[in-house]
């Protein structure tokens, strides 16, 4: 297995990298000499030191991963390996907006998120022997234009250039060698997956197996932190949640400390935080793999066997691992693209003899009844298997599915989140009554071998 799906064991460090607590000071990255270079002439600009590049998530597809890797003058890069590694979000960790808003208005809006900023990076990599980079997700950068792409492409240009140039300005004013990877797509770069982790480690040429995991760590401000009280000098104040809790995952993944910018920098104590999907809750075992845990035999010559659930609840899986060897054909309409298709297929499935599963999603009562019908129509019985799986383990499924070639014999493509949300807001709970000959009632375990558990018990939303 290649080092994108290995596994780390997660090691925690008893003591604390944070500094010790001190009044927080927010400091404007925008240097007088950053503004005069802003406004100079390109011909009598000094050389930029930031080499950018693109990675591809596949041999055959375009750059979705921008890198920006800074090389100090004078910089010796073959000064030894550097085997801890400490590792940055960019917005709302390292930087903020100097206007205020929660996306910059421009290359030149940006300020440290706080004054030590600066000095503790320095401290890590001159003093502590860190190798350091920059992990940020940036799904409003758009590298390739596609026929699915929507806007003006001269303002999508304009985006990835303003990107650049606030990235060198901060590399620049840092002056370390550090590079910054931007993740543009919901691929295996994007947090807290570990697609731009791996990447930083290849370009410095050590392997996860040589990673100081004890000593390791990533500061992000996504870690699924709930709402809480804080006290200030002007009073108590509420702090929102955090919007994802994707950096926490990340660090999860890696087997290496998290921390927030509030911890680390500012040294205040950790809120407390939760996460929809928790893998504990889902551990690996062989005793649970080996429970039979699913009761379904065929009980008539010739039937229709009716698929309802979430897209990403494991009804393929169930057909190939349990209905494919009773003889059942399936009817699936991501195969067939079209509703009208799945219909005809079923027809002369049933016309030949055969039992038939439909393999959709089947969300409420006027698709169920399409299907209902056809049974009336050849005189067959019609069966239901609900597949209960929650919806974020639904959404986890179909990330692991859509990011790893070994889980995805069909080669499908991930779903937006509308796919998910959809599929709730139009669903009904089947009920025998609607003309079914029973229901049998699915609850999510994960069933596969330990190596495939390797790959799907890791955060991939």
């Amino acid at each position: 297995m290649s080092a994108s799906n290995s596994t780390v064991k997660r090691k925690l460090t008893s003591g604390s990298v944070s500094p010790p607590p001190l009044k927080r000071k927010v400091q404007s990255g925008t240097t007088k000499n950053a503004v005069a270079s802003f406004f100079t002439p390109a011909s009598q600009k000094p050389k930029e030191r930031t080499i950018w590049s693109e990675r591809s998530p596949g041999d055959d597809a375009p750059g979705t991963l921008l890198v920006g890797r800074y090389e100090p003058d004078n910089h010796d890069a073959k000064t030894g390996l550097r085997r801890k590694l400490a590792a940055f979000d960019l917005d709302s960790t390292l930087i903020t907006t100097t206007s205020g808003k929660k996306h910059a208005k421009g290359a030149m809006d940006w300020k440290w998120w706080d004054s030590r900023v600066p000095d503790r990076l320095r401290q890590l990599y001159n003093d502590e022997g860190y190798q350091l980079a920059i992990l940020s997700n940036q799904a409003g950068l758009t590298l390739h234009f596609d026929a699915k792409f929507k806007g003006p492409k001269a303002s999508a240009q304009k985006r990835v250039a303003e990107f650049k140039q606030k990235c060198n300005a901060i590399l620049t004013a840092l002056d370390l060698p550090i590079s910054v990877y931007a993740a543009t797509e919901r691929d295996i770069f994007r947090k807290p997956r570990m697609g731009m982790w791996n990447e930083f480690c290849k370009d410095h040429g050590i392997s996860q197996e040589e990673v100081d995991l004890k000593n390791s760590f990533f500061v992000g401000d996504a870690g699924g932190r709930i709402p809480a009280l804080k006290r200030t000098s002007a009073g108590v104040a509420a702090t929102a949640k955090d919007f994802s809790c994707s950096d926490r995952n990340l660090a999860h993944n890696i087997g290496i400390e998290y921390t927030t910018p509030e911890e680390y920098f500012l040294g205040e104590k950790p809120r407390d935080f939760v996460r929809d999907f928790d893998l504990a809750k889902h551990p690996y075992s062989l005793e649970t793999v080996a429970e039979p845990g699913v009761s379904f035999t065929k009980k008539n010559d010739k039937d229709i066997v009716l698929l309802c659930g979430p897209p990403g609840a494991g009804k393929s899986t169930f057909y190939w691992t349990y209905l494919q060897p009773l003889g059942y054909r399936r009817i699936n309409q991501d195969t067939l693209k079209t509703r009208d298709k799945c219909v005809q297929a079923a027809k002369d499935a049933l016309k030949d003899g055969d039992s038939v599963v439909i393999d959709n999603t089947n969300p409420d009562v006027e698709v169920r009844a399409i299907w209902i019908d056809l049974a009336k129509m050849f005189k067959v019985p019609i069966r239901c298997i609900w597949f209960k799986t929650p919806l974020h383990i639904a959404e986890h499924n179909d990330a692991v599915r859509a990011n790893n070639k070994l889980l995805n014999p069909e080669s499908r493509q991930g779903l937006p989140k509308l796919a998910f949300t959809g599929f709730m807001s139009r669903f009904k709970a089947p009920q025998v009554k609607e003309g079914f000959q029973d229901i049998t009632e699915l609850e999510f375990r994960f069933r596969g071998s330990e190596d495939e558990y390797k790959i799907w018990g890791r955060y991939w939303v």
